[in-house]
C-alpha cells in the first residue's frame, strides 16, 4: 500500500496512491496497480449513485459501472483529461462521463463481473444504500460528491477502528466513535466514563487522542486521492461543504 504523511512543510512531496498511479502511467507496476485497485474499491459506490441519479435502474447501473471499470483498470483513461488529474475524485467522474458518452452505446452488455473479477463490488449492499429522499433534487454530480465524502469518512473510521483493535482499545473506540465529528463541548464525558468504568479525566485524555488521530487519518486519506499534498485543506473544505449543504 502506498504511504503518506500528514501535510507538512517538511514533506512537500508525498507519495500517495494517486501519485503512484499517475507516475506509473501506462507502464504500470504491481504497486501502482494495487494503489489504483484500492482507490477504486473504496470509491466505486459514488459512481453507482451517480448513474442511479440519472434515472438508470439497478441492473443498468451495475452493468455500466462494471463495464467502466473493465476499461478504466486497463489504464486507457490515464492519457488525456489532464485538467482533472490532480484529484482522483474529479478524474474518476470525468472518466465515467467520457465512457458513458462515447463508449457505452458501442459495447455489448458484458457478463456481470467480467474483466474485473479482482474488484469485488457489493451490489446487494449498493442497492440497499441507494434510497434517495424524494424531496432531494440535487444533481447527479452533487450526489456523487456527497457519496464520495461519505465513503471517505467510512474509510477513515475503518482505519481508526482497526488501529484501536490492534492497541486493545476496541471498547474505547466503540464508546467514542460517535463523538469524533462533534464539538468537544458536546461530548458527554461522564456517561462515557461510566460506560467504560474509568474516571472522567482518563476518558477526556483518551477521547482527545482519539479525535486527534481521527483528524490525522482524515487528512491522510484525502491526501491519498490527490497529487499535491498542498490541496488537502482545500479538498477537506469542499467535502465538508458537500455534507453540510442540502
Amino acid at each position: 500500500m502506498a504511504t503518506s504523511q500528514p501535510e507538512s512543510p517538511e514533506h512537500p512531496f508525498v507519495t500517495t496512491r494517486w501519485t503512484l498511479v499517475l507516475t506509473a502511467g501506462r507502464r504500470s507496476s504491481a504497486e501502482s496497480d494495487r494503489a489504483l485497485g484500492e482507490l477504486c474499491q473504496t470509491y466505486w459506490y459514488p459512481l453507482y449513485a451517480y448513474v442511479r441519479r440519472h434515472g438508470r435502474t439497478k441492473e443498468d447501473a451495475e452493468d455500466m459501472v462494471q463495464a467502466f471499470f473493465a476499461r478504466f483498470l486497463e489504464k486507457n483513461y490515464l492519457e488525456g483529461l489532464s485538467a482533472e488529474r490532480g484529484k482522483f475524485r474529479a478524474f474518476l467522474l470525468a472518466s465515467l462521463k467520457h465512457f458513458l458518452a462515447n463508449e457505452w452505446d458501442k459495447l455489448q452488455r458484458q457478463k456481470r463481473g467480467g474483466g474485473i473479477a479482482h474488484l469485488s463490488l457489493d451490489w446487494t449492499g449498493a442497492d440497499e444504500r441507494f434510497h434517495p429522499d424524494p424531496s432531494d433534487s440535487s444533481s447527479p454530480d452533487k450526489a456523487f460528491d456527497r457519496e464520495w465524502a461519505l465513503a471517505l469518512l467510512e474509510r477513515v473510521i475503518v482505519r481508526l477502528r482497526d488501529e484501536c483493535a490492534v492497541a486493545g482499545k476496541t471498547a474505547l473506540f466503540e464508546q467514542s466513535k460517535g463523538y469524533l465529528m462533534i464539538g468537544g463541548a458536546a461530548i458527554p464525558y461522564p456517561e462515557a466514563a461510566k460506560a467504560l468504568g474509568v474516571d472522567e479525566g482518563a476518558v477526556r485524555v483518551a477521547v482527545h487522542r482519539l479525535r486527534k488521530r481521527y483528524r490525522e487519518l482524515l487528512r491522510d486519506e484525502i491526501a491519498q486521492t490527490l497529487d499535491d499534498p498542498g490541496q488537502v485543506a482545500e479538498e477537506l473544505r469542499s467535502l465538508q461543504a458537500v455534507l453540510t449543504s442540502q
